[in-house]
């Protein structure tokens, strides 16, 4: 299940990667959901203020729309670095996904005084590789599911 948060990480990075609005295809790619789910929810994100859609140019993200994105952005890099830093799980990207729905800010700040996250966060992330770059592990990227 996608939240909004993951809805407006997406956007946020693929107009990062594009410098441009984020095709609604490539918003629904990113997260595994139908055209149809990915539209549905951007339209709840724009009846929120977070992002606005114009049809057939995209999908950006308004000024509070970032800033959750970037927030979202940060706890997703928290959890990661927790589970792999810490914990030393490797099938890391899964566990956070999972994680970063039910993680709220109180419980990410807790994670982060063990992580001792980087300043630069969350401009860490790599979309490429779909993982925070301050990890310490060897990372590849994750290949398309079939």
């Amino acid at each position: 299940m996608n939240t909004a948060n993951q809805y407006l990480k997406a956007i946020y990075l693929i107009q990062q990667q594009d410098n441009n609005p984020a095709a609604t295809g490539r918003v629904a790619d990113m997260l595994d959901v139908s055209p149809a789910s990915a539209n549905e929810m951007i339209g709840k994100l724009e009846d929120r203020g977070l992002a606005e859609h114009e049809k057939y140019k995209g999908v950006s993200l308004t000024d509070d729309g970032i800033v959750r994105a970037r927030d979202a952005l940060q706890t997703y890099c928290i959890i990661e670095r927790f589970l792999v830093n810490v914990l030393g799980v490797e099938n890391f990207r899964e566990e956070a996904r999972e994680l970063e729905s039910v993680i709220d800010g109180t419980v990410a700040e807790r994670l982060d005084t063990i992580i001792d996250r980087k300043p630069e966060c969350p401009d860490c992330f790599d979309p490429e590789l779909d993982a925070c770059s301050c990890l310490d592990v060897e990372l590849e990227a994750e290949q398309p599911a079939d």
